[in-house]
């Protein structure tokens, strides 16, 4: 398969990138940062685009003779919590939508966050229930979490307009190379982030399997939470949730089940076979 992926000299990109060639696809790279660092950047399956995805017409012509487009080409966080990161990130996802559409390309996987949810860039993190699952209320109070809660609108939009098209919401966590890289000792200040984390190369397995599992499998626009099981922290999640979240209250049959942390990916597994693994 040929897959686009923008977004690709960034640090969830490149992991992207080499998974998915690892696993025998072409890419075609396409970011407005030229990075010749990389390590697949010689591969002869890979060739790369140097582009403004904020440009429609620009964003066209790379995906052309593309199968399936996986959008990770965004502003990874608030930063002055005012304009640019809303602007840039909601434009440059619906260009890349709408390109799709107009080129028939029915395949696309967008990065989406757990910063839908009123979490670790908030004034204050609001959790309505655990565990969290794709149902819970998303109330972002902040620039980026909107921003990728507006893509998720966009896809919607997009199916109802294009229903061959199927897209595929990655609400991911926190991206790292191994569950130690996530470990912060202010448990207070992490909170909004409920410990989580997922590794880097489960994340990118996640992003390939949204675009190449069979058609048959789910239809129109789909939002999966993709996390670890297990938190970056070694205490007892139903601990920490006593001491931090003691009023919110945990859905019938989760703790029965012996299932351990804050966020179910379970929808994950059912829809894309997505089990979380530390590669690493």
């Amino acid at each position: 398969m040929k897959i686009a992926i923008t977004g690709c000299n960034g640090g969830v990109g490149r992991r992207v990138v080499l998974w998915v060639l690892k696993e025998g696809h072409t890419v075609v790279g396409a970011d407005c940062v030229i990075a010749q660092d990389t390590d697949f950047y010689d591969n002869p399956a890979f060739s790369f685009h140097p582009v403004d995805l904020k440009d429609f017409d620009t964003t066209l012509k790379v995906f052309e003779g593309c199968d399936a487009i996986i959008q990770l080409a965004a502003f990874a966080q608030p930063m002055d919590y005012k304009t640019k990161v809303h602007n840039d990130n909601v434009v440059i996802t619906w260009n890349v939508l709408r390109a799709a559409a107009e080129l028939g390309i029915d395949r696309v996987a967008l990065a989406s966050s757990v910063n839908v949810l009123r979490g670790v860039f908030s004034t204050e993190p609001i959790f309505h229930y655990f565990p969290i699952d794709e149902n819970h209320p998303c109330e972002p109070d902040e620039p980026y979490g909107l921003s990728k809660l507006i893509a998720e609108m966009q896809a919607n939009t997009i199916v109802r307009r294009y229903p061959s098209m199927r897209v595929a919401s990655i609400r991911m966590h926190w991206f790292v190379p191994t569950r130690a890289h996530a470990y912060r000792q202010d448990y207070f200040r992490v909170r909004g982030d409920l410990w989580g984390y997922v590794q880097m190369d489960s994340a990118a397995d996640a992003f390939l399997r949204a675009v190449t599992v069979e058609m048959d499998h789910w239809t129109g626009h789909e939002i999966f939470f993709i996390a670890a099981p297990q938190l970056a922290v070694d205490e007892d999640w139903l601990e920490l949730k006593e001491k931090y979240f003691p009023d919110v209250p945990v859905k019938p049959g989760w703790v029965e089940s012996g299932t351990k942390g804050f966020f179910d990916c379970s929808k994950a597994e059912r829809l894309l076979g997505w089990v979380h693994t530390d590669y690493a």
